[in-house]
């Protein structure tokens, strides 16, 4: 009995360990992220990661290019829906089964260079000549700099299709060397051209996504490799987008602060208030004061500024600048009088340089 008993464990051990080394790769536990995650998840993580585990920024990690691999091929699973799909069902082998695996990395591609060039190489170590560079803002919201986001890009680009007969190429100016007789020779310039395949322009639609990360500022800069204009001889150029924050009727945005108004009754501004101001994510910020507001009074909530693009969890200061609503309408000599022996006041007309600092 106990002989059958152990029989039956070790089968189910063997048969444990054999599906999963069928299954291949955990690429939700290589992501870090939950079976359920989203979209937006599967991209952050990855995101994240990449710049951390590329082999260049660990050369001491002799499993750093494996992880980087791993890491690639994760996303290129999981950001994919029918791809996921699949994975959920049986694992990375009925993908490769299917052809549906092509461990390409997206990093440069997809999300952009984000200024991360490893390696320490020199871009102009070669002389290979390159098209010209695209330079386009793109317009954001605070809710998307305040909790990130990803903005998708459609463009028509011209790429190099092959085409019949041949044209000449990677043209030049070499100095040639003409005998005109004995002890008489001429050097010149002369352009010098190869002969290369014919090519044509062919506008294709191509879709982008690009990372907007909380914290990013003005003039902040994503560049996707090659997506530039095209050059028949040499490489294409770079696309290179522009963080450009959209005005908000709410708030001002200085570095990691943000700075609001914020106008009360005179009631208020004498009695007290209570008020809940609604941030850009959505959640409430509690403001109160039991005692005197006067124009211009101004209140910080530390914390509750824009989160820092280096470490999110840090948050600038809200600055919130007090108004006051005098009312308009005319008051009886009774009511004039009641405010005057509330108040309790003397006059102060004090007359000064105020622009002077005075």
């Amino acid at each position: 009995m106990n002989l059958s008993k152990s029989w039956i464990l070790l089968s189910v051990t063997v048969f444990y360990l054999v599906s999963v080394v069928l299954a291949g790769r955990d690429f939700y536990k290589i992501l870090g992220i939950t079976r359920s995650a989203s979209t937006n998840q599967i991209k952050k993580a990855y995101r994240s990661q990449a710049k951390e585990l590329h082999p260049d920024k660990n050369k001491d990690d002799p499993d750093a290019s494996q992880k980087f691999q791993d890491l690639g091929a994760a996303y290129e699973v999981l950001s994919d829906p029918d791809k996921r799909e699949l994975y959920d069902k049986c694992g990375e082998e009925c993908l490769k089964k299917d052809g549906m695996m092509n461990n390409a990395d997206p990093f440069a591609s997809f999300f952009g260079d984000f200024g991360f060039h490893f390696g320490g190489g020199n871009e102009n170590s070669h002389e290979t000549p390159k098209g010209a560079n695209i330079i386009m803002d793109v317009f954001v919201t605070l809710e998307d700099l305040y909790s990130g986001t990803f903005v998708e890009i459609t463009r028509n680009k011209p790429v190099i299709k092959t085409a019949k007969g041949t044209r000449k190429c990677n043209c030049r100016q070499e100095m040639v060397t003409r005998n005109l007789g004995p002890g008489r020779f001429q050097m010149m310039q002369q352009t010098v051209c190869d002969e290369c395949p014919n090519v044509k322009l062919v506008n294709e639609e191509r879709t982008l996504e690009m990372e907007v990360e909380a914290g990013m500022v003005d003039g902040q800069e994503t560049k996707f490799t090659a997506e530039g204009e095209p050059h028949l001889d040499g490489d294409p150029g770079d696309l290179i987008l522009k963080i450009k924050t959209l005005p908000h009727p709410v708030f001002e945005r200085k570095e990691d602060d943000l700075y609001t108004n914020v106008t009360l009754s005179l009631q208020d501004a004498l009695v007290g208030f209570s008020l809940e101001l609604k941030h850009l994510d959505g959640h409430a910020v509690s403001i109160s004061r039991d005692k005197v507001t006067w124009p211009g009074a101004r209140i910080r909530k530390k914390g509750e500024g824009m989160p820092n693009y280096e470490n999110n969890n840090l948050h600038g200061t809200l600055y919130i600048t007090f108004d006051v609503d005098f009312p308009k309408n005319e008051m009886s000599e009774q009511d004039k009088e009641d405010i005057k022996r509330i108040l309790n006041q003397s006059s102060n007309n004090k007359i000064y340089n105020g622009l002077g600092g005075f």
